[in-house]
């Protein structure tokens, strides 16, 4: 079998037909959940070129027309098995069901539904995405950001999770590095061929994803990126993960657009805030302020988020305990009985203390070898570590 050809059941020609309907359409185009469903790939393919369809099939053979001539999915999948890519479908063994969530989700932005197949460079098994998280964030992302996605991403991957994200700069070029200090595999989802390096600066990046992971899209081969695929993109992010973070978002940033997909396909999502003084950050204060994300602070906060119950819980932050924490309640009455004002005898502290006058001295010179007291001419005055405790 080629590398091209995803191990399956997978009719053939229900791959090609599957490969011509992406060069014929554009990606997450909700026109084709339907008629998928009804024709068939294989057909669907077959009466695009043809006359006199109706309704939403006229519309797509018209939208298709201009593409039909360069349509040549045996190419397609010959190129991709000399490139070591792999197309999978529906069927195939490694085909994420998540992705099908997408059909009972509304379109967004006219894109909607699961994608016809995945073009998929590198040797992860998608099968691995059941147990995973989307990093996604600002690419002009600031040195708090990066520090954070990274630190996130490294937690992640140390725990067995692949961490998913766009390969753009800034926060996603963070959490694909964070992957690789984690010594986890990372994902690279593309809103262009799986073939093409974009952005071109980070070559390397991508190199280094599908050496141990995937670089993932369900864009034809050699296609550009466009804003309306990037959108279409965003969906899959969302699906194929169990959680998504928001590191850093401005108001209108795509990953706001990733969280909202995630948000109606019941995944979690989570967002880490920002100065309150950043624009990098405003976006994620609104998902916080309108309750659409829980707040994370850390990789075991996402954790404890995307796991099973019970499952990576983390602890409650505690402040140190303090000499005081140590001592017996009746000794914390004796501590509260002595005046902050200046020192006072034994008998005053005991008044104070609602306690007797001998157990008071012993409790007394119990705390002051605790050095939460200290003895004056005129009685007993807390110390200096008592004062700092009462502020």
């Amino acid at each position: 079998m080629s590398t091209a050809a995803a191990s399956g059941r997978v009719d053939e020609q229900e791959r090609l037909a599957r490969v011509a309907l992406g060069r014929l359409t554009e990606p997450g185009d909700p026109r084709l959940l339907d008629l998928v469903a009804e024709l068939g790939a294989c057909r669907l393919r077959e009466a695009l070129g043809e006359q006199g369809g109706q309704g939403a099939l006229d519309g797509l053979a018209i939208d298709a027309s201009g593409r039909v001539e360069g349509c040549d999915p045996e190419a397609d999948l010959e190129k991709a098995d000399r490139l070591g890519i792999r197309f999978v479908v529906p069927g195939d063994d490694e085909w994420p069901t998540a992705l099908e969530d997408l059909r009972s989700v509304p379109p967004l932005h006219a894109r909607g539904g699961p994608p016809l197949g995945l073009w998929v460079r590198g040797p992860l098994d998608l099968r691995a995405l059941e147990s995973s998280v989307a990093v996604v964030g600002s690419r002009s992302a600031t040195t708090y950001g990066t520090e954070v996605a990274t630190d996130v991403a490294v937690r992640v991957a140390r725990a067995g999770r692949v961490v998913v994200s766009g390969a753009a700069f800034g926060i996603d070029q963070a959490a694909h590095r964070g992957a690789f200090v984690g010594q986890g595999p990372t994902v690279a989802v593309l809103a262009c061929g799986a073939d093409r390096d974009y952005p071109k600066a980070h070559q390397q990046l991508l190199a280094a994803i599908a050496t141990e992971g995937a670089v993932v899209s369900e864009a034809p081969l050699d296609d550009p990126p466009t804003r309306v695929r990037f959108l279409a993109r965003n969906r899959l992010i969302a699906a194929l993960s169990q959680g998504t973070v928001v590191v850093e978002a401005a108001v209108r940033s795509g990953a706001l657009n990733t969280s909202t997909w995630a948000e109606r396909l019941r995944r979690v999502v989570m967002a880490v805030p920002g100065p309150v003084t950043s624009v990098q950050s405003q976006g994620v204060h609104q998902l916080l302020r309108r309750g659409e994300a829980s707040l994370v602070t850390s990789g075991e906060d996402v954790l404890e988020l995307v796991g099973a119950a019970g499952e990576c819980l983390v602890p409650e932050p505690r402040a140190a305990p303090t000499r005081r924490d140590r001592l017996t309640a009746r000794e914390r009455q004796v501590l509260d009985g002595v005046p902050a004002a200046g020192p006072a005898p034994t008998d005053e502290v005991a008044r104070g203390a609602g306690m007797g006058v001998l157990e008071v001295g012993s409790a007394l010179r119990r705390l002051a070898a605790a050095g939460l007291v200290e003895t004056a001419p005129e009685g007993w005055r807390l110390s200096p570590t008592a004062r700092d405790d009462l502020r």
